[in-house]
């Protein structure tokens, strides 16, 4: 699974520190989940979608749907 996690991140002007806390989980988390080494849970995808601006279907992708 990939994501566009730190695309939109930079797009809006965030830290990985500040979307963690937004999100409620901690930096490293947000590391993980920029390279593609952590798959969110359902929840923490909806969160970060959110906060995002954003569709869950959007932010993340499966590789085989490329």
């Amino acid at each position: 699974m990939t994501n566009r996690i730190k695309e939109l991140r930079v797009k809006f002007g965030m830290t990985q520190e500040e979307l963690a806390k937004k999100v409620n989980v901690r930096r490293e988390t947000i590391v993980f989940l920029e390279k593609n080494k952590y798959n969110p849970s359902l929840r923490l995808a909806f969160d970060l979608a959110k906060t995002l601006e954003i569709s869950v279907e959007d932010l993340f992708s499966f590789d085989d749907e490329k």
